[in-house]
């Protein structure tokens, strides 16, 4: 019934929905999810209240694997011999456009792992450039470093909507 309503309502707009991709699916409670536009969106709990469920939204698994494939790229060995501020000028602007995209909406947690993810490669990379092996660049290359070096931080920059606006 609700496919069939989607469906007629989406006709007069001169759109269909496909079969393959289109799925009715439960929300309550938190059971299942679904993946739209990048974003994958499930009911969660209230964390005081737990009869009280809302709907989140944070990037897809698919989403976060596409820019870690963006910044593995940026952040390969081949570039060891570039400039490190060659490769962050590379990189800031995907992070800032993915990052301008996905700030709404619940993802902080996936930004702070996305962060982690661009420091490590950034250290190895580092590591790379100096001759240095193994995983000394942790004391070497620590969060003052990554702070100082000028990569777009993701974390912080979710912007939460107000029931009001």
């Amino acid at each position: 019934m609700a496919r069939d309503l989607a469906a007629e309502t989406l006709a007069h707009l001169g759109l269909r929905l496909h079969p393959d991709k289109t799925r009715i699916v439960c929300l309550r409670k938190g059971n299942e999810g679904f993946d739209f536009l990048g974003f994958h969106h499930r009911m969660v709990a209230h964390p005081n209240n737990r009869r009280y469920y809302y709907l989140h939204k944070w990037p897809s698994e698919r989403a976060m694997a596409s820019i870690r494939a963006k910044v593995k790229d940026r952040t390969r060995r081949s570039r060891a011999s570039w400039d490190l501020d060659t490769v962050i000028e590379d990189l800031n602007p995907v992070l800032r456009g993915w990052g301008a995209y996905f700030r709404f909406g619940n993802s902080a947690r996936k930004f702070h792992t996305l962060d982690s993810y661009v420091h490590f490669r950034l250290a190895r990379l580092a590591s790379e450039k100096i001759g240095k092996s193994g995983r000394s660049w942790t004391r070497r290359f620590d969060y003052g470093w990554f702070t100082s070096i000028g990569v777009h931080r993701l974390t912080g920059t979710v912007r939460y909507w107000t029931a009001n606006a």
